[in-house]
C-alpha cells in the first residue's frame, strides 16, 4: 500500500439512481417531476446576465423570496445547492456530540454516508411492520435526530403531533426534519419553528417545483440555527449558489398557480395509479410523496425491475434488508404510467 493511502478518508458512497442517456426510456426511478418548471423560469432564462461576476454569497433575493412565501424573517432561511448540500452542512454544524445521532433504518440512504464521512456516531431505529416511524424510539438520550416526513423510500407520513413529540423530547439537541416530499400531501412542521429553537426544516425545489437540474434546497429554523449554518458554509465555500439558480428559483416560487396545478396533477395521477396497482396484485403503504413503494404478492421485485429496465422503463430497486421485495415507482405523466401499467399487465400474465 502507498503510504499516503493510510491517511485517505474511506467511505462507502451514496449510490444515486441511474441517469440513462437514451431519451426514449420512461424514467420513473429518481423522483423527478415529469412536468416542466414554471413558464416564468423559462422566460427569465433568456435575460440572465452578469455571469462574469461572482454571485451574491448570501443569495439574498432567493432567501427573501422564500421567507416572504413561508411567512418568515430572512434570518430564518438558509439556501444551498440542493437539499443534499443543506443537509450535509447541517450534519457538520449540529451533529458534533459523542452521543450517536438517530435516524430510521429504512430512510434516505445519504444519512449514514454523511455520518461516516464526517465521523459522526449514529444508530438506526427500525420502522414498524407497516413502515411507520415510532416516535417512542427517539425519546431517549442522543446526539441529534434526523428523519424525512414523508419518509423515503416508503412515502409514509407521520402526523404532526408525533413530530412535535419528538422535537419536544429532544430540546438539548437539534432535530432535522427532511421535508423533501411534503408538498405532495404531507403536513409541514413549519408552524412549530417559532415554538422550538431546536427544529430545522429542510425542503427542496427539485421535486414539486421541477428544478432538480438547478440544485436549490433550503432550511428554515430559528435565527441562531441559520447563523450557525452560514458560519460553517462561509468557512469552506462562500459562493455555493450560482446566479441563475438564485434568479430562477425566485421566479419559480413567485408562480404559485403553476406550482399548485402541477402538484395537484401528480397527486391525481398517484391516486389513479395506486388503484390500478392494487388490481394487479401489488400492495404498498399509503404514499404522501411523488412515488409509490410497492411489492407484488407473488413476483419478486428484482425480476420486475430487470424486465422493466429491459423494456425501457426505469424504476428504483434497493437490494437491502426488509425492502428488497419492493420497488419505488416515481409518479410520471398519465401517459408514462399507462405504459408502465401495460408492461406490468403483460409481464404478470406471462409470469403465471
Amino acid at each position: 500500500m502507498k503510504q499516503w493511502m493510510k491517511n485517505v478518508r474511506k467511505v462507502v458512497p451514496y449510490t444515486p439512481g441511474e441517469q440513462p442517456k437514451d431519451k426514449n426510456i420512461i424514467k420513473l426511478n429518481t423522483n423527478e417531476n415529469p412536468y416542466p418548471p414554471s413558464p416564468r423560469v423559462r422566460d427569465l432564462c433568456r435575460q440572465i446576465g452578469d455571469l462574469r461576476l461572482y454571485p451574491d454569497p448570501a443569495a439574498s433575493e432567493l432567501v427573501e423570496a422564500i421567507a416572504d412565501y413561508k411567512g418568515l424573517d430572512k434570518d430564518q432561511v438558509f439556501v444551498g445547492v440542493g437539499s443534499d448540500d443543506v443537509l450535509a452542512i447541517a450534519f457538520l454544524t449540529f451533529f458534533n456530540s459523542d452521543r450517536p445521532i438517530l435516524f430510521p433504518d429504512i430512510t434516505y440512504s445519504f444519512y449514514d454516508v454523511w455520518a461516516d464521512l464526517f465521523r459522526i456516531p449514529y444508530e438506526t431505529r427500525p420502522l414498524d411492520e407497516h413502515f411507520h416511524i415510532r416516535k417512542e424510539d427517539y425519546l431517549g438520550a442522543n446526539g441529534g435526530v434526523i428523519f424525512p416526513n414523508p419518509n423515503a423510500p416508503t412515502g409514509v407520513s407521520m402526523p404532526l403531533e408525533e413530530v412535535e413529540a419528538i422535537v419536544a423530547a429532544n430540546r438539548d439537541v437539534v432535530v432535522i426534519l427532511d421535508e423533501a416530499y411534503v408538498d405532495f400531501g404531507g403536513e409541514t412542521a413549519l408552524p412549530l419553528i417559532d415554538r422550538y429553537d431546536n427544529l430545522l426544516l429542510v425542503q427542496t425545489f427539485s421535486k414539486s417545483r421541477s428544478l432538480a437540474g438547478l440544485r436549490i434546497g433550503y432550511a428554515m429554523g430559528c435565527p441562531d440555527l441559520i447563523k450557525a449554518m452560514c458560519d460553517v458554509k462561509y468557512s469552506f465555500n462562500s459562493y455555493t449558489m450560482n446566479r441563475p439558480s438564485i434568479l430562477l428559483g425566485k421566479a419559480s416560487i413567485e408562480d404559485e398557480d403553476y406550482f399548485r396545478k402541477t402538484v395537484d396533477r401528480i397527486i391525481a395521477t398517484r391516486t389513479w395509479f395506486a388503484r390500478e396497482l392494487q388490481e394487479l396484485g401489488f400492495h404498498f403503504p399509503e404514499s404522501r410523496a411523488n412515488f409509490i413503494f410497492a411489492s407484488h404478492e407473488s413476483i419478486p421485485a428484482k425480476s420486475i425491475f430487470t424486465a422493466a429496465r429491459d423494456a425501457g422503463i426505469y424504476v428504483r430497486y434497493f437490494e437491502k434488508p426488509r425492502i428488497d421485495h419492493y420497488l419505488r415507482i416515481t409518479i410520471g405523466t398519465d401517459e408514462e404510467m399507462r405504459k408502465l401499467l401495460q408492461f406490468l399487465k403483460t409481464f404478470i400474465e406471462n409470469a403465471k
